[in-house]
């Protein structure tokens, strides 16, 4: 019997018959492994309506000439497993691309940001609106889709009708709850007259939108209830697109707790009677039966789950949930996040990079013996990768287990899914053939003697010492973690970036008075946008957590730090000083191991320090030609 009876029982939604309860959301392209992957139902993203001024400027309306083609092959490749596919459908609205001097349409006048013109809709611009989504969902059925989802959610016109942040109108469309949901009905009402009572709707809404003058829970939950009658679904999120502070609670962080909105979705599911969705760091197929069987939810969508694993639905089904690679919530595979520059997933190095990694590796036509020195991640994909393709395999690991920095993982509250990816390497090299040796330090005589064919050098990076008088009174902040539970009192923490940002945070929420003392005016330099911005929203809560940027430490005491801020000196007083002023590459260390065989390789920080994706990456470049 299968573990998860109530994640892969059947349901059906108006005349469509789904095999179990996992929805893909639109969320990165299907590609053969991902529609094969278990999912009933895929969302393709981008069926923006046939408004140039609706849309993101540079994409086509899906199904114009030119554009159907690739419409078709992407809901082709989507039916892959055999699963059922709607189409997204919404008008950006007010977020709408144009080009210079020209226009956007929302409820009201005003001007964007950005300059841009806003002019609030009247009736006969409305009318047309409400066509356009009836076109395109007659077109989405007709072009073989097997059923549409209008996205009112996340800030899209729609919403900027329902929520008071936006429409500040005065007449029969603004106001009260009725008028502001006059529009937004009138959508539904178009839409559902032109598909038929047989074509399912699916209708996606934020329960929050996490800005000021947010519309009201129970104006969602009013709103859902009006349109119940002509649509067959209703789709649960949170936060927005475009306003980067609530969209850190659209597509959450490790900063956030899993299952963000199924509380959300449990109230709605007590008020309606049609099957209720549920989307937001649902992250295990236990969490995602407990939600469907405890009656919250009927269905649970899943977006950057199936990026870190796009067979995630295939192994819960197959009795293998401990193999599902696990999201660690980073963001960088949104290009929000990343701005473009760095777009890719921490754990599944193929994702954007289908053309280069293949899903199945091919085994060595000539297998070689592969010593990988490093257990930290990207030791560990390196030797997962090499012995996956057929070759034999030596770990060497100086400390007593594997793992690297990813030890901390232990420690910190807000480190919960690195620790489940953490744990999922433990697992993969324990059910492996990788020969792993612990407590033992590579030197160059050992490894030569081992003879390797090939060799991976993932030795890490170590700690920087700054020239601060007295740093000697100082300790170093990444080997402090098993002692968190008994460091109290008054905390300074020298170095504002990612360790020190998210230790400081830790202690500080623990009840210590922490300072963080940065040098540049930045925190978290080395983060992405989401990361900014999630943990500076969780650090503006902690009143005992102080931020002293543009500071420089002049000395180190005994019982403190003398800093320069603002052109005056002050002394901090300390029970704790801690050291996180960054890592450098070991490359020293990884250089004395050349020269014993011509495939030598750096991976992770000892070639360039960064992050777990970037440690993957490499390893998983380098392992899988060897």
């Amino acid at each position: 019997m299968n573990s998860y009876p109530n994640l892969f029982k059947p349901i059906k939604i108006n005349n469509m018959l789904l095999r179990n309860r996992i929805v893909s959301t639109p969320c990165g392209l299907v590609h053969r492994e991902k529609a094969c992957g278990g999912a009933a139902l895929f969302i393709l993203g981008g069926g923006q309506v046939d408004d140039p001024r609706g849309s993101f400027g540079r994409m086509p309306y899906v199904f114009s000439k030119y554009a159907r083609e690739n419409t078709r092959a992407q809901l082709d490749a989507s039916r892959q497993g055999g699963s059922k596919v709607s189409l997204e459908i919404y008008h950006n609205g007010i977020y709408g691309i144009v080009p210079e001097g020209d226009f956007v349409w929302g409820p009201c006048d005003g001007v964007r940001q950005d300059g841009v013109q806003i002019k609030g809709l009247n009736e006969k611009g409305m009318e047309r609106i409400c066509n356009l989504y009836a076109e395109t969902a007659v077109t989405a059925r007709d072009f073989g889709f097997d059923m549409i989802m209008l996205h009112f959610a996340h800030g899209w016109l729609p919403t900027q009708f329902l929520s008071p942040a936006w429409n500040h109108r005065t007449d029969e469309y603004g106001g009260s709850f009725g008028n502001r949901a006059r529009f937004p009905k009138k959508i539904i009402e178009t839409v559902r007259n032109a598909v038929g009572k047989d074509f399912p709707i699916d209708m996606r809404i934020s329960a929050y939108e996490w800005i000021p003058e947010s519309i009201e829970f129970g104006d969602v939950v009013r709103f859902i209830q009006e349109v119940e009658a002509l649509i067959d679904m209703v789709n649960v999120s949170a936060g927005l697109d475009i306003e980067h502070e609530a969209n850190v609670h659209m597509a959450t962080t490790f900063f956030e707790p899993h299952m963000v909105n199924v509380e959300w979705a449990a109230e709605i599911k007590k008020k309606v009677h049609i099957p209720v969705s549920v989307v937001g760091a649902i992250m295990t197929p236990e969490e995602a039966e407990g939600i469907i069987a405890s009656g919250k939810a009927d269905m649970v969508s899943l977006g950057r789950m199936l990026i870190a694993d796009p067979q995630w639905g295939k192994k819960a089904w197959e009795g293998r949930a401990e193999d599902i690679i696990p999201c660690i919530r980073c963001l960088y595979c949104y290009h929000i996040s990343t701005n473009r520059m760095n777009v890719g997933c921490a754990v599944n190095p193929r994702y954007g990079k289908e053309a280069i990694i293949p899903f199945e590796l091919e085994k060595a036509m000539n297998p070689k013996k592969v010593v990988v020195i490093g257990g930290g991640p990207g030791g560990m994909q390196a030797a997962l990768v090499a012995v996956e393709r057929g070759h034999h395999v030596i770990l060497l690991e100086k400390q007593g287990q594997l793992g690297g920095l990813l030890i901390c993982s232990d420690y910190e509250k807000y480190k919960q899914d690195l620790r489940s990816f953490r744990d999922y390497l433990f697992r993969q090299i324990e059910k492996s053939s990788v020969e792993v040796r612990l407590n033992t330090e590579a030197t160059p005589p050992l490894v030569k003697e081992l003879q390797p064919d090939a060799l991976i050098i993932a030795v890490g990076g170590e700690t920087t010492q700054p020239p601060i008088p007295g740093v000697e009174h100082a300790r170093q902040a990444v080997g402090i973690y098993p002692e968190l539970d008994t460091l109290k009192g008054k905390i300074v923490v020298i170095g504002g970036g990612t360790i020190g940002s998210e230790l400081g945070l830790e202690l500080a929420e623990r009840g210590n008075e922490v300072h963080i003392v940065e040098i540049t005016d930045t925190l978290n330099a080395q983060g992405n946008l989401h990361y900014r911005i999630a943990i500076r929203q969780h650090m503006a809560k902690c009143e005992t957590l102080h931020i002293m940027t543009s500071t420089t430490c002049k000395a180190i005491k005994e019982n403190g730090v003398i800093v320069m801020n603002e052109g005056k000196e002050r002394f901090v007083e300390a029970d704790h000083i801690l050291l996180a002023t960054g890592l450098r590459s070991k490359k020293d260390l990884a250089h004395s191991f050349f020269d014993i065989t011509q495939y030598t390789y750096m991976v992770g920080d000892c070639h360039r320090v960064a992050n777990v994706k970037e440690a993957i990456l490499s390893a998983t470049l380098i392992a899988m030609n060897i």
